[in-house]
């Protein structure tokens, strides 16, 4: 037999295209050189190339043996000026949107899906409300209704002044001083709706490249069908079709998209070498179809966020008008004077016609992903917010007009109720998303999701604490502010009356959730110690060291035992979720039963029941104060300091990879923007050359590199390679967005791949193995990786090496080896001529499979 042909080199060049991870970097160190040129791109996400290397398309021959370098910076979409410290304030609203994208993996259920998103949204516009509700209890009831009220808490801040009852001036009757007052919680309704529009502007504006498809006039909270099959190949017991037939099929088969396959032993369909799936008529493939990363509209939520923008700006306005008008319908209908009570009622009930206007809004409709939707609502969105503003207005006239011997006593009527329906209501909302959540995972279940399904449920639980403690922390440190010595609700030398409540309980709670943590921290510090212990002869047996360093040994053995610790916070996250849920629905069980706060609600209950009532009340409420100025500290440091700008900016690289779904007031994401960048570029660079290319992704760049492949067309995919190292597309992505990364969507991405491969190292606590499995193909991790290189001092390293953890895997040999192995991967094959018509051939056109994967 003579000797097989070698397969020729790929005339064309060669690119490799890398992308940072959190926190972003330089081009100048992505490229590790000084002198760098923006390719293509704008000032917030660009490509850079070294200046050599501008021209490098037309000069080959320089680049045999390397590919052409490039970087796409995307930290300034996270982390730009100092303004996007004020994103702080948004944290409850960016979590309860990381909710919507947990639900666990599920197959034909489209209802359940469906009420799934209804319920994450319903449970974000309770956070609107409940952020309306306490910018209301600071400026309407703390100090429009309780301090200028006052004559003791008005005379010591003259700033109060021309408000104060005692002076008798036209602002000094209540409903007047509320309606002055509701231009606070108007503004900040008004300042979250400006951010809004702009951002959407910004990021939702920018449309995919892809091809164009009608509109989609359905809702599309469900799956997408059901992916067709990659059509296997014959085997033994199939016979090709012959004649016209098989021509046709042979031509229609892309020449660039080599695919072998096979028949195994037990019937599975096995494929080898890229698997590449069936190209549809727009280009994609339709071993994709079926993913919801790889949907036209997935990046493109124009039309849900400005749906959920006019609801939420809708549902704060109609916050601060219920919160205006309660107070002055209340003293109409108990005292006659010279407003009808009539008006009032027209005005209460104007305000539910729009509660159920913006509930319809926000259960309506869901995303449209598998079309582009450039559709907007433009009744919803031009009508709706203004209506509210108008009725706000029409109350705060309502309130203002004169009524003599109206005078301002106790708390604003109809705050506490307002308070106790929203905790009430979110407890409920989550509940039922639980259930649905467990109903979802026991249809198709998945060992590796976090919870066993309940991720999402126990996430939306933490946005809602979240809300509870910023909402508490502002009330608490505005009360201890205007009431002097006295502490809010206690009434021993107090001056006003306080916040609801249901606030002083809600942090009363905090030091019982504290010291119940200490128990699961206690748990995990013990078991890290352990681990670390019983890794120590690991390490010595990695590197054989004949005289090991008992120090080096246990830095290296702890590093390891703590980086495992990320498998272990969704243990956490539900021990925390649970203890909040129960405890918050005492909170409200006590204000609702006692009407008092705790210190007061259990005298009687002897000395040491009233101690610790009391040390929880205060130690509370100086703890969600103390919380709350942390919080304002952080965003301040931050609006000056880029590297504290910078920290929080990883935060958001993050929290906001994610389209906004379920609230419009969230950060935007950044993805929207960065995917069809990444999908862009690959596809230009591709079709102009015909040459090979290399994604390289860090850690969350890794991620954006996967959904960038996602949306490629086949012709493309064909021609890509994916590299990605300290990746958390499966340790995280994996375990708490199952349906969008989990074990079969992955599976999915490597039969459509050309090639893939993932390092990591067992000291890295963020990226960790995809976990494929043999069944998938190609093995695609490599790992761990040892780290450090080496243990001690080596002539190649005669100083100690760090321990690199998740960083620096390009330091690693075995990076530039993977990389030369995925390039020599993508080399083309020589054609495969056609077969004589009638004959049995187990492959389409395209060549012998490539077995190395």
């Amino acid at each position: 037999m003579p000797p097989p042909t070698p397969a020729p080199r790929s005339p064309g060049p060669a690119l490799e295209l890398l992308v940072h991870g959190v926190g972003g970097t330089t081009p100048q160190d992505m490229l590790t050189d000084p002198r760098t040129v923006r390719v293509t791109g704008d000032t917030t996400a660009a490509i850079y190339r070294r200046s050599a290397d501008v021209d490098a398309e037309q000069h080959p021959e320089r680049y045999r043996d390397k590919p052409i370098a490039e970087a796409y910076c995307w930290s300034n979409l996270t982390s730009g000026n100092g303004s996007r410290a004020l994103w702080l304030v948004l944290l409850p609203f960016m979590v309860i949107n990381l909710a919507h994208w947990m639900r666990p993996t599920a197959r034909r259920r489209p209802r359940a899906i469906r009420l799934y998103g209804v319920l994450v949204r319903l449970i974000a516009l309770s956070l609107t409300v409940l952020l309306t509700a306490a910018a209301c209890e600071v400026a309407l009831d703390l100090t429009a209704w309780q301090c200028a009220g006052v004559a003791a808490c008005s005379d010591k801040r003259s700033w109060l002044g021309f408000l104060s009852a005692e002076q008798g001036g036209w602002w000094s009757q209540p409903g007047r001083r509320l309606a002055l007052a509701a231009l606070v919680p108007a503004a900040l309704v008004g300042l979250l709706w400006f951010l809004s529009n702009r951002t959407w502007s910004a990021y939702e504006s920018q449309r995919p490249l892809t091809e164009t498809d009608p509109d989609d006039d359905e809702g599309d909270d469900g799956p997408a069908p059901a992916a067709e099959p990659v059509r296997p190949a014959p085997g033994p017991d199939r016979k090709v079709p012959s004649g016209p037939r098989r021509l046709a099929r042979t031509l229609a088969a892309p020449a660039d998209i080599p695919s072998t396959s096979s028949t195994r032993d037990d019937g599975r369909h096995a494929e080898s070498t890229h698997h590449a799936p069936q190209a549809t008529p727009f280009g994609r493939t339709t071993g994709l179809s079926g993913q919801a990363l790889g949907r036209p509209g997935f990046w493109y939520g124009r039309r849900l966020v400005a749906r959920l923008r006019a609801a939420h700006t809708a549902a704060g306005f109609l916050t601060v008008a219920a919160a205006v008008s309660e107070a002055a319908a209340r003293h109409d209908r108990a005292v006659a004077g010279p407003v009808a009570p009539l008006l009032g009622r027209l005005i209460e009930g104007a305000l539910a016609l729009g509660l159920v206007v913006v509930l319809w809004v926000v259960c309506r409709r869901g995303r449209s992903e598998r079309r582009l939707d450039n559709r907007l609502d433009r009744a919803v969105i031009s009508w709706l917010p203004g209506a509210a503003l108008a009725l706000l207005v029409l109350a705060a006239v309502h309130a203002a007009w004169s009524r003599p011997g109206w005078t301002s006593s106790g708390r604003l009527p109809g705050d506490t109720t307002l308070f106790r329906a929203v905790s009430v209501t979110e407890g409920v909302l989550v509940v039922l998303l639980a259930a649905i959540s467990l109903y979802l995972y026991r249809r198709c279940p998945e060992p590796r999701t976090v919870l066993r399904g309940l991720g999402g449920p126990a996430v939306a639980m933490l946005a809602c604490a979240l809300g509870g403690v910023m909402t508490g922390g502002v009330a608490q440190r505005v009360a201890d502010w205007l009431d002097g010595p006295g502490s809010p609700g206690m009434g021993r030398s107090a001056l006003i009356e306080g916040p609801p409540v249901l606030l002083s309980w809600q942090a009363s709670v905090i030091p019982v959730l504290l010291a119940l943590l200490l128990v699961p921290g206690a748990v995990l510090g013990l078991r890290t110690w352990l681990a670390a212990r019983r890794l120590e002869p690991v390490v010595d047996a990695e590197y054989g060291e004949r005289f090991p360093d008992p120090s080096r040994t246990k830095r290296i053995a702890r590093i390891r035992a703590t980086a495992a610790l990320t498998d272990a916070a969704p243990r956490v996250v539900g021990i925390v979720s649970g203890a909040t849920l129960f405890l918050g629905a005492g909170a409200v069980a006590g204000s609702w039963a006692t009407g008092e706060v705790p210190g007061l609600a259990l005298d009687g209950s002897g000395p040491f029941l009233e101690s610790v009532a009391e040390a929880a009340q205060s130690t509370g409420s100086w703890l969600i104060g103390f919380g709350f100025l942390v919080f304002v500290a952080c965003g301040r440091r931050a609006y000056r300091d880029a590297s504290a700008r910078r920290t929080i900016g990883i935060l958001w690289d993050v929290g906001t990879f994610w389209p906004r779904a379920a609230h419009p007031f969230a950060p935007p994401c950044y993805a929207e923007r960065a995917v069809p960048d990444l999908a862009s570029r690959m596809s230009g660079w591709t079709g102009r050359t015909r040459g090979r290319l290399v994604i390289s992704g860090h850690s969350q760049g890794s991620v954006l590199a996967a959904s960038a492949v996602w949306q490629l067309p086949a012709r493309t995919r064909s021609r890509v390679a994916l590299l990605t190292y300290g990746s958390p597309i499966e340790r995280l992505y994996g375990r708490w967005f199952p349906a969008y990364f989990g074990a079969g969507q992955l599976h999915g991405l490597h039969r459509s791949v050309h090639c893939w491969r993932n390092l990591w190292r067992a000291t890295d606590p963020i990226g960790g193995e995809i976990r494929l499995g043999e069944e998938s193909g190609p093995e695609v991790d490599r790992g761990p990786l040892r780290d450090p290189l080496v243990y001690g001092r080596t002539p190649e390293h005669p100083l100690p090496e760090p321990v690199l953890g998740h960083s620096d895997y390009q330091a690693d040999p075995v990076f530039a080896e993977e990389r030369a192995a995925l390039l020599e991967r993508l080399d083309p094959v020589l054609p495969q001529q056609a077969e004589p018509v009638g004959e049995d051939v187990r492959a389409v056109p395209g060549g012998p499979p490539d077995t190395a994967g």
